[in-house]
């Protein structure tokens, strides 16, 4: 049964442009909860360990192709779309930087708690003198 031009408009919506599965929940928990949390993980490691923020971007356009597979292969999704891997790498990007933030100035409180402080949870201050 072929829908109707007026329910094809209904059906397409914004969600469509940034996953392609027909739930929403698919989406949440691929790219958002597995890839968004490895994402986190890698960024907040990269932090830890001191190295530097560009690191975020190489590890995300790999997690975005591990997303992808795993759309693909659990879920039907295409894999080889451009478009939702780079969407997809997008999101573990983002993620990473987050996360790679917020350890980033958890460690220049607590390791240099003398010369730093707190000044929100994205942000440091230098102690005044």
């Amino acid at each position: 049964m072929n829908p109707t031009p007026d329910q094809a408009a209904d059906t397409f919506f914004i969600g469509h442009l940034i996953y392609e599965e027909g739930s929403f929940g698919v989406f949440l928990l691929v790219t958002i909860f597995l890839g968004g949390g490895a994402a986190w993980l890698s960024g907040r490691a990269i932090a830890l360990t001191w190295r530097q923020p560009w690191q975020i971007f190489v590890y995300g356009l790999i997690l975005g192709g591990a997303v992808r597979f795993i759309h693909f292969s659990l879920f039907g999704g295409t894999l080889l779309s451009a478009y939702y891997y780079a969407i997809d790498s997008a999101f573990c990007i983002a993620f990473g930087l987050l996360g790679f933030r917020l350890a980033r100035v958890a460690q220049m409180v607590t390791h240099y708690r003398w010369i730093n402080r707190a000044d929100g949870p994205f942000r440091w201050r230098k102690n005044p003198p």
